[in-house]
């Protein structure tokens, strides 16, 4: 199963983080509408991401929540029918929350740097070190704490969720306030 590192930081200025990061980047960013919606799995967790009514890919991902980077082993099989296949789905395991974002995604050597605006959630950065065959999870871990520091991401900046758990909770914070007043 392919594997990658992963890590992921609210960030307060997207436009700054740009900056630093297109010297170190080995071509322009390419500009990506997402619609993920995700789905009840009995292990990890899945989600059909959708680009457009022809274009979509099915992920299959395991991976720990942490704020340090961590392993995530993942399986993505394409699809030209996604919203077929996310009636398909939603009817079978059902739904359980939907993450929109225009991602800005861009390459440091076997690094993917996602420059992300998340829909309800803000900006966001997420790194993801693609382990090549053979790789090892430690020298990825490596790279992405040598771009962390690169990019001057705080710390206190990293999230150990996913996105669909920050905006899951966001909304429960927002209830709990609507039942308070």
């Amino acid at each position: 199963m392919p594997t990658n590192i992963e890590i992921k930081a609210v960030v307060a200025d997207l436009a700054a983080l740009r900056e630093r990061v297109l010297p170190l980047a080995t071509g322009e960013p390419v500009i990506l509408d997402q619609h993920d919606v995700f789905f009840n799995a009995p292990r990890g967790r899945l989600k059909l991401r959708t680009f457009d009514a022809t274009h979509g890919e099915l992920i299959a991902y395991v991976r720990p929540d942490a704020t340090e980077p961590q392993a995530s082993h993942y399986q993505i099989s394409p699809t030209s029918e996604p919203a077929a296949l996310r009636a398909l789905l939603a009817g079978a395991l059902g739904e359980i929350g939907t993450v929109i974002k225009r991602r800005e995604l861009l390459l440091i050597g076997p690094t993917r740097v996602h420059l992300d605006t998340v829909q309800g959630l803000g900006t966001c950065m997420e790194l993801e070190v693609v382990l090549g065959a053979g790789g090892s999870e430690a020298a990825g871990t490596e790279v992405a704490q040598t771009l962390l520091e690169q990019l001057q991401i705080a710390p206190e900046d990293l999230r150990r969720e996913s996105y669909l758990d920050l905006l899951m909770a966001k909304a429960k914070t927002k209830t709990k306030t609507k039942t308070k007043d």
